[in-house]
């Protein structure tokens, strides 16, 4: 009997989920701002790029075309890809899972031309920079 009371605490979780965070109603790939678009129950219109979501960022717009909610209206579904995101996620401003996150954050780090970047990269530049490889053919 276990388990009909765990789905019942289940069920009022998912009501109270429903009731609190907006749902999806409609979900769709706009070609022309290269942009996923999701209107939201609350009327509000969220929109994000492909490339910054998991699962989505090599995908051709051919793909994106078919877009399905689920019936709690939390997940997105694009069959093409087999990708999936949740909705209270996006919301919250992640498109993916906590490593994939933090690996495109650091990606996007390396990238960084700060001023305190370029003065570390002077001054190790002046201390002879990069030690050389040792290997095949080196010293």
């Amino acid at each position: 009997m276990g388990s009909l009371e765990n789905f019942s605490v289940a069920n009022e979780r998912g009501k109270e989920l429903q009731r609190s965070i907006p749902r999806a109603v409609s979900a769709r790939y706009d070609p022309k701002t290269r942009r996923v678009e999701i209107q939201l129950s609350t009327n509000l219109h969220v929109s994000f790029s492909p490339r910054d979501a998991q699962g989505l960022e090599k995908a051709r717009p051919s793909q994106l075309q078919e877009i399905e909610i689920s019936p709690s209206g939390f997940g997105i579904h694009f069959p093409k890809l087999d990708a999936d995101l949740y909705l209270p996620a996006i919301l919250q401003g992640f498109l993916g899972s906590r490593k994939w996150m933090a690996s495109r954050l650091g990606h996007a780090g390396g990238k960084s031309r700060s001023v305190a970047k370029k003065r570390a990269s002077r001054a190790n530049g002046k201390l002879g920079g990069r030690p050389r490889k040792i290997g095949r053919g080196g010293l």
